[in-house]
This record gives C-alpha cells, sequence and structure tokens, in this order.
C-alpha cells in the first residue's frame, strides 16, 4: 500500500508524458483506471508506462460513451489527459462539465506549448518543447549541431513529473477547500523550470550561452565522459576541489601542471592530456582504481548492462515484473512502500468488472457493447 492508496485516477490514454503521470501515481498506491479506445494500441505485455491500471475501453465518440466516463468521473479524485487543448471539450468532457458533476475533481492536462499561447495549437514533439525552452542549446558540441536528449527532459521530465507534482499540489489543495482546479503542465514551461540553475548562473554571469564551454556542460576536463581502451567510456565529475585533488592523486599526475582547474583557456590542453591517459586502461580497470572514491565515478553502463550492476542489484533499481526487466518505482518509503500493483493490462480488460461497480448491470452492459460503446477485451488479449 504506497503513499497514496485511497486515490483515485481517471487517466484518459495518450502516449509519452500523461502515461508516465499515470504509471508514477500507480506506482505510489493510486488506483488508475485508463479509459482506452475500443481500438487502443495498447497490449497486455511490456509495456511499463501502462503497468499498474485497470482498463475501461470506451468509445468517446458516442454520447453513451461519454455518459459512462462522466459517471466513471464523479467518483474520482483527478484525472488526467494529454490531448490538444479543445480536444477534450469538443468531446463533451471538458472541465466545466466534469467538475460540474464532481465539483473536488483535479483536472490534470498534459500539453507542450500549454492551453493557450500561440503555438497551442500547433503540433509538435518533446525536442521543439525543450528547444524554445533554450534547454535544447546547451546540449551538445560547440562545433555541431544540439545533442538531442532522448525525451527525458521533454516528455517525462519536464512533462509527466512536473504534471505529477502539479497535481498532488492541487489534491492536496481540495482537502482543504473542496474544490478542484485545472493543473495546465506544458513540456515548453516544465522544461524551462528544470532548467532555472543553469538560467539563474547566466543571469549571475557565470555561465556561457555557448555548448561545450562550461565546466559541466562537457567544456571542461575535469567533467566530462572519456574513452577507454577497450571502446567503453567512463565518466568523471571532479568539480570540488578536493575532488579535483583525489583525481590527479589517483591518476598520478603531475600535480603542479593540472593545478590550474579552474582556467578555461588550459581546459582543451588537458582534455587531451586525459584522453590519452583513459585509453591507456579498459573501463574494468578504471573501475578497480576509481569506483567507490570520491573522484566522483562512474562507468557509463548500457541499457544491458545497467541492471546488473552491483550497486543496482543491492538496491534493487529494477525489477523483473510481467515478464521482463523494468525500472522500479522510485523514490523510497520507509513505512508505505510504493510498488508496481499490476503488470499492463490490454484495452478493455476491464470493462466489465468497472462497468458493473459504476451500477450497470446486465441489459445495460450488453446494451452498451452491442453499439459498440463499450469494448471488453477477450481473454488472453
Amino acid at each position: 500500500m504506497g503513499p497514496l492508496a485511497g486515490l483515485r485516477i481517471v487517466e484518459f490514454a495518450g502516449i509519452g508524458p500523461a502515461p508516465f503521470c499515470g504509471m508514477m501515481l500507480s506506482d505510489m498506491g493510486a488506483e488508475v483506471i485508463r479509459v482506452d479506445r475500443p481500438q487502443s494500441p495498447v497490449k497486455a505485455r511490456k509495456d511499463a508506462l501502462s503497468r499498474g491500471r485497470k482498463s475501461l475501453a470506451i468509445d468517446l465518440k458516442q454520447h453513451s460513451g461519454v455518459e459512462v466516463a462522466l459517471r466513471l468521473l464523479e467518483s474520482a479524485d483527478g484525472l488526467i489527459e494529454g490531448f490538444r487543448p479543445g480536444v477534450m471539450e469538443r468531446l463533451g468532457l471538458g472541465p466545466d462539465v466534469c467538475m460540474d458533476g464532481n465539483p473536488r475533481l483535479v483536472y490534470g492536462r498534459m500539453t507542450g506549448w500549454g492551453q493557450e499561447g500561440p503555438l497551442a495549437q500547433a503540433a509538435g514533439h518533446d525536442t521543439n518543447y525543450i528547444a524554445l525552452s533554450g534547454v535544447l542549446h546547451t546540449i551538445g558540441y560547440k562545433d555541431r549541431p544540439p545533442v538531442m536528449p532522448l525525451n527525458l527532459i521533454g516528455d517525462f521530465g519536464g512533462g509527466g513529473l512536473i504534471l505529477a507534482f502539479g497535481m498532488m499540489c492541487a489534491l492536496w489543495e481540495a482537502r482543504t477547500s473542496g474544490q478542484g482546479q485545472v493543473v495546465d503542465a506544458a513540456m515548453v514551461d516544465g522544461s524551462a523550470t528544470l532548467a532555472s540553475a543553469i538560467y539563474a548562473m547566466y543571469a549571475k554571469g557565470l555561465y556561457r550561452d555557448e555548448r561545450e564551454s562550461n565546466g559541466f556542460d562537457g567544456g571542461s576536463h575535469y567533467a566530462r565522459a572519456y574513452e577507454t581502451k577497450d571502446g567503453k567510456y567512463i565518466s568523471i565529475v571532479s568539480m570540488e576541489p578536493q575532488f579535483y585533488r583525489l583525481l590527479i592523486e589517483k591518476l598520478e599526475l603531475d600535480a603542479e601542471h593540472f593545478s590550474e582547474q579552474m582556467n578555461r583557456e588550459r581546459w582543451p590542453e588537458y582534455a587531451r592530456e586525459l584522453e590519452t591517459i583513459f585509453k591507456s586502461k579498459t573501463r574494468d580497470e578504471w573501475c578497480e582504481i576509481l569506483e567507490g572514491t570520491d573522484v566522483c565515478f562512474a562507468p557509463v553502463l548500457s541499457l544491458a548492462e545497467a541492471p546488473n550492476h552491483p550497486h543496482n542489484q543491492a538496491r534493487e533499481t529494477f525489477v523483473e515484473h510481467d515478464g521482463f526487466l523494468q525500472p522500479a518505482p522510485s523514490p523510497r518509503f520507509s513505512r508505505t512502500p510504493a510498488q508496481i500493483q499490476s503488470p499492463s493490462r490490454a484495452a478493455g480488460a476491464d470493462s466489465q468488472e468497472l462497468l458493473e461497480a459504476l451500477g450497470y448491470r446486465g441489459e445495460e452492459v450488453d446494451e452498451l457493447v452491442g453499439s459498440g460503446a463499450i469494448a471488453i477485451a477477450n481473454p488472453g488479449d
């Protein structure tokens, strides 16, 4: 029973950040019911983002389907949707309608550009959003185009996690006010928030607005990834003076020669020398020398390697669930541990159960299924 046990969230199925938000809330103990399309691509196997939910497959283009959704929302604490602005309103499921039937409902909206603004109706993806927030400009090499950092900053950090945080803030406030509200989470806003420290340093004149020109963007010699003898990589971030001195000691380097740690003019020279040194041993050999010390070191592990590292195994950072290895819920709680509630469910796998819990009986269920307003997954899907 996680810390959010007793909380009910209705998630209108989408892609990327909204499902990630639903996964996070479910891992923390909330009951998350996913409203799928009858022909949803969501399958029952190996979909970590869909874990821990029950699924009710509804055709929201049918009036009777919308009525089912509204009845479901009457008993919900929160709603998650990730459509373009106006889509839920056109379906008859906008905030005003849903909150009229449930004034305490927290209505979470996930978009790239936000609910209003000149770009609100434009299509986009996570890279576009972090490009507009200034974040993409900071990542990569100075003489090459910016590096696309997967979709971790836009979709999942600036999107899903910010929405989850916003939902919990509004749910906490609703406990005292008795009133819900709309949470407008936009990836362009969220990614800018993630970059608050960078913007603060830039405002103070401590950060150059150019890639690979700063202490921890790959510009320095003491904070970057280096290739090893066997073609693998290690990472060091020996920023603090005491950690830097230890790095020099462990590498058996001339301390006087490497004494100008913060002299930007010498960074390229130092980096070239460290490149040669790190290529002299394999990654495993460097692990023997540096891992576990205060050098601030870690091997760069692949997706296949990371779950097998002793530290990750000791902390059970990855768990086998639903027949495959996946990241475990985080963070950890001392008294109400988070856990994966169930495997991913096929679209409509729980339609019958959920309809009955909402008070629909025999002929009503048959009528909804017969009209195509509701879909029930076949056993084994």
